[in-house]
């Protein structure tokens, strides 16, 4: 049961991550940041679910993955600021009025979000290789 919620949490990441493409193409600059950082919330529970942890709010999450993740030096400090980054911009663009977001820094999130998704990725394959 583990290994299917982490291959469907990892597809949603992938999933998610085209979507916020689609809204960047289309200009939708809050929709972008909402599916950016949904699409890397996905691909980190998928990544704590390989070490047997999950929580059930958002701010759980971040712990986790800062602690057992960044901290000890398995993922980089450049994904966990990232991930951190990614979360306040998310909450200002879903919560808080008058926000802008610059479609130039928009697209570069993109790129960093696909860079954080490949990271994790390679870092949740090798957990799995190593479990065998």
């Amino acid at each position: 049961m583990k290994k299917e919620v982490i291959k469907y949490r990892r597809e949603r990441a992938k999933e998610t991550l085209e979507e916020a493409e689609i809204m960047l193409d289309n200009r939708k600059l809050f929709a972008a940041v909402n599916r950016m950082y949904y699409a890397i919330f996905y691909e980190v529970l998928a990544l704590l679910l390989t070490k047997g942890f999950s929580s059930s709010k958002h701010s759980g999450v971040r712990s986790l993955f800062n602690k057992e993740f960044i901290k000890s030096g398995i993922i980089s400090e450049e994904c966990g600021d990232f991930y951190n980054r990614m979360f306040g911009f998310r909450q200002r663009g879903d919560y808080e009025d008058f926000v802008e977001f610059d479609y130039k820094e928009v697209k570069r999130w993109l790129g960093e979000a696909k860079d954080f998704i490949n990271s994790v990725e390679q870092v949740i394959e090798k957990v799995i290789r190593d479990k065998k």
